[in-house]
């Protein structure tokens, strides 16, 4: 039976167990490890024969293999096989959901990678783009298991497309490593950030998308900045800046501020100050020619940079400096951006409590509480901070905000 033509919940038993890369006897194998309170399955064998008919459609898994295939796969019963068809996982955003015409084709080339068209093309990067900016709003844990899925599909299609077509999709294998790079870091999975940076950087060359490489190298230098190694930092962003000349000017001037903030680290002021200058004005040509820019940049912009000025003077222990770009970058940032809204706000009340104003501190904190707790981890861990510079200074606020916190792990 052909893929157009299967039952919905066959069709999405495939694409469950093609996204986790299982052959039909992985699957089996899952199954036995998960069949606990039923010892009793028949031989392996036999089991890849029951998967065989459920994934032409021939017959619905009944008991215990319906429980024991939601079990494998992490979904309820109403997902695999009462939700509505959907040849891809995705959150539940309007945008995302295909016309039926999009829904024939994308259905066709998952069984079929060599019908990939420019309009599937099209509208996968669109996906991307779009949980892009969910992450924005929701963080990265509900998005991790999503991406994840959708890179070993993406993946998989990537192997049957060529030329053109073929450079696009890798590239775009790229970016979905990467954005699961940034999600793993931003929930401190560090080992693992590192991993999909490297396989990102290295399917971007493979595409030859520098600007999709050097942005892979800026990434990594933002994570071995976050890990407090200021000389790996700049050496990542230098290397990044190998590219110049074949990249965008906003992933330059990105690249620019990375080693600065590696030299902020350092406590080298100077030479972070003048690389801030030069990032700045790269920072304002990009905003002049923004359609310019690769799609993952969208969020990169002169409010943006201000709050890398910001982390820099902070670094340097300027937090009278530090406040002004942190409140300027903060007021240009979409109140949605839930996550870098509590990440910069949490900066910004470290500047106000390192330049002494504790008042200031204490309100700033307390106000990004929710969404630091909600969203970002790396808030939570820098407010901590805050508890510990207010108590310092026997400032009232540090009780209510230590309260606030969750309790340290």
């Amino acid at each position: 039976m052909a893929a157009d033509d299967l039952p919905g919940w066959a069709l999405r038993l495939r694409i469950e167990r093609r996204n986790r890369l299982w052959s039909q006897r992985e699957l089996a194998r899952e199954l036995t490890g998960v069949a606990g309170e039923h010892p009793h399955l028949p031989s392996a064998e036999s089991i890849v024969r029951r998967i065989k008919a459920y994934e032409a459609g021939r017959n619905q898994p009944d008991e215990p293999y319906r429980t024991l295939l939601c079990r494998v796969f992490g979904l309820s019963e109403a997902e695999l096989f009462d939700s509505p068809d959907m040849p891809l996982p995705a959150l539940t955003l309007p945008s995302l959901v295909p016309t039926p015409e999009m829904y024939e084709r994308i259905t066709k080339v998952i069984g079929e990678p060599q019908r990939v068209d420019l309009e599937t093309i099209e509208w996968l990067e669109r996906c991307l783009a779009e949980h892009r900016r969910a992450e924005d709003t929701l963080g990265s844990r509900p998005l991790m298991p999503v991406v994840r899925a959708q890179l070993a599909t993406v993946t998989d299609l990537a192997r049957g497309t060529s030329g053109p077509l073929g450079d696009r999709m890798v590239s775009m294998v790229a970016q979905y490593a990467q954005f699961l790079a940034w999600m793993c870091q931003d929930s401190r999975d560090l080992a693992a950030a590192l991993a999909w940076y490297d396989r990102s950087h290295s399917w971007a060359l493979e595409a030859g998308d520098a600007a999709l490489a050097a942005t892979t190298l800026n990434m990594r230098a933002h994570l071995a900045w976050s890990v407090g190694d200021p000389q790996r930092c700049v050496r990542l962003a230098e290397a990044s800046r190998w590219h110049d000349g074949r990249t965008t000017l906003g992933v330059q001037g990105m690249a620019t501020q990375m080693a600065a903030r590696g030299h902020a680290q350092l406590g080298e002021g100077q030479a972070a100050r003048s690389l801030l200058g030069e990032a700045e004005n790269l920072i304002k040509s990009a905003a002049e020619r923004p359609d310019d820019e690769p799609p993952w940049m969208y969020f990169y912009g002169e409010g943006w940079f201000l709050m890398q000025r910001g982390m820099a003077e902070l670094e340097l222990g300027d937090g009278r400096r530090a406040v002004p770009f942190l409140e300027r970058g903060l007021s240009e940032l979409p109140e949605s951006y839930r996550r870098d809204r509590a990440w910069y706000g949490a900066c910004l009340a470290h500047a106000h409590a390192t330049a002494g104003e504790a008042e200031a501190a204490a309100e700033v904190a307390l106000g990004i509480v929710p969404d630091a707790v909600a969203v970002n981890a790396y808030a939570v861990r820098d407010l901590r901070k805050v508890v510990k510079l207010l108590d310092r200074m026997r400032a009232p606020g540090a009780r209510d905000l230590e309260d606030a916190l969750p309790m340290s792990a």
